[in-house]
């Protein structure tokens, strides 16, 4: 039979920089198809291929076997090509009916919006999908889950024979997950066709009919789902064996835990509705804790918790045996807790000078009425030297360095006077192996200061580079704990 949808040879570059290497791939109508991947591989590249996001790449591709090549997004729903991204493109401040017909409202013989026409339709389309919700409730008062059923019901109104769904269950509680796979088996039942990425390899075995594995840019892998297990899946993603990958980093990756360092921060049962639930957790002195999980995991939010940026619903924290409210972030900082977050944008200046990033967390410090400019630039010369940030001069605007050295920035940050307890969520996220290399050794070095470090990232190997103990987070929860022993990707992947 001839493939809903084929691609034969497809490549893309950014730059210089090869995404993805001849890359063939089919999908049947009727069939949920999967694809996994570590961060990187290419998946989602191609899948903007196909839904018309990216334009200008090498190959073809086939729909219905004939040729297509989309334009745009709208093309490619036009031709029934519809796409749920990991963000939400929902409307927060309008109703579900509005968002379910966004951009395609009925309207009446007057040319207005038909407000009946729209609820009765949405209430229609919400009940064929099994999505128990009033067409009327706001966006923003819904559960994560639920607005992403709805934006899928959205997808599947515009016609769309052909879904695909990126992350789709990475925000889900497990009762959100078994009703989005009882929708998705109804779509395929029905005949429509989905594609399925996802790093929850769980996921991917129980709702995925075929899958396709990819690594670096190339395809390495077909299978049909029935036919493998979870370790086949990781071997391929990987490209190695358990045993030779165990056996190279059992040297290398032993964990040294500290259990007799004294206990800096104590969490217990932090919970956040939506995000994680009855986190308990110790860092300690001169110790890299490492929390690993997949993006949706609940770790990022937990790491905005642990500085009072996003304050837990419930739990306990004490630093240093002293009970802390750490209900926002000048409390996190009084109680000697420092923060860099994933975005550097979200706590760095672009257009201001690198010397006024650096010294903006200790102006209070240097003098309370009065900016003193010239110790600033001293205090960032010593950091600059120091953190090897390049360029060296401390007047140029931050946009001028590269990222890795942005994120250098945004470490000097916190450095003239040391916090109690450093967390750094995805700390090593979009460097070159350089750039990487160096944070590893700042990180180090500031361990043996005595400070408390927490490390929180998707990315095994940023986990693995720096931490001396590793927890793994599965959907909000703690699952697993490494601590004293050997440890490997392999094992990181297998536990979240």
């Amino acid at each position: 039979m001839t493939p809903l949808l084929e691609l034969r040879g497809v490549s893309k570059a950014f730059g210089g920089a090869i995404a993805l290497r001849e890359i063939d791939f089919v999908l049947g109508a009727g069939e949920i198809h999967g694809l996994v991947g570590e961060n990187g591989a290419g998946k989602s590249t191609l899948m903007k291929i196909i839904a018309g996001v990216h334009t200008a790449y090498g190959g073809s591709m086939h729909l219905d076997g004939r040729p297509v090549h989309f334009a745009s997004p709208r093309d490619a729903l036009a031709a029934g090509i519809g796409m749920v991204h990991q963000e939400l493109s929902a409307v927060r401040g309008l109703s579900v009916a509005e968002n379910v017909y966004l951009g395609v409202q009925p309207t009446n013989r007057f040319g207005l919006i038909d407000w009946p026409a729209m609820m009765r339709g949405a209430r229609g389309q919400l009940d064929r999908l099994g999505i128990d919700v009033d067409p009327a409730a706001k966006m923003d008062t819904l559960a994560l889950g639920v607005q992403q059923l709805v934006e899928l019901a959205r997808v599947l109104f515009s016609g769309a024979r052909i879904i695909i769904l990126d992350e789709p269950t990475s925000a889900l509680s497990p009762p959100e997950v078994q009703l989005l796979f009882a929708v998705l088996r109804r779509q395929r039942d029905e005949g429509r066709s989905l594609i399925f990425i996802s790093h929850f390899l769980d996921d991917v075995l129980d709702i995925c009919d075929g899958l396709t594995v990819f690594r670096n840019g190339s395809k390495v892998a077909d299978a049909r789902t029935a036919e493998v297990d979870k370790p086949w899946l990781i071997e391929k993603m990987i490209g190695h064996t358990h045993g030779e990958l165990e056996e190279s980093y059992t040297g290398a990756l032993f964990l040294d835990s500290k259990p007799d360092a004294p206990v800096i921060l104590r969490a217990e049962k932090l919970s956040l509705a939506g995000a994680y639930a009855d986190v308990s957790l110790e860092v300690r002195a001169g110790e890299v804790l490492g929390i690993y999980g997949y993006l949706g995991s609940g770790q990022l939010d937990l790491a905005r918790a642990l500085f009072g940026k996003l304050p837990a619903d419930r739990g306990r924290i004490t630093i240093d045996g002293r009970p802390v409210k750490l209900s926002s972030t000048s409390r996190g900082r009084a109680a000697g807790v420092a923060f860099v977050p994933e975005s550097r944008r979200a706590m760095l200046f672009a257009d201001a000078p690198v010397f006024k990033n650096i010294s903006i967390s200790i102006l209070r410090r240097i003098g309370r009425l009065l900016l003193h400019p010239a110790v600033e630039r001293r205090i960032a010369a010593r950091h600059t030297e120091t953190l090897h940030i390049r360029p060296p001069g401390v007047d140029r605007a931050l946009s001028s360095l590269s990222g890795g050295n942005q994120q250098k920035v945004a470490l000097a940050r916190w450095l003239t006077h040391l916090p109690r307890v450093l967390v750094l969520s995805e700390p090593t996220r979009g460097m070159d192996v350089g750039a990487k290399e160096d944070v590893v050794h700042i990180v180090r070095g500031l361990r043996e200061q005595g400070i408390g470090i927490v490390v929180v990232s998707t990315e095994p190997e940023t986990v693995l580079s720096l931490a001396d103990r590793i927890l793994v987070m599965k959907k909000g929860r703690i699952v697993r704990e490494f601590a004293g022993e050997a440890v490997s990707k392999d094992r990181l992947l297998a536990a979240a």
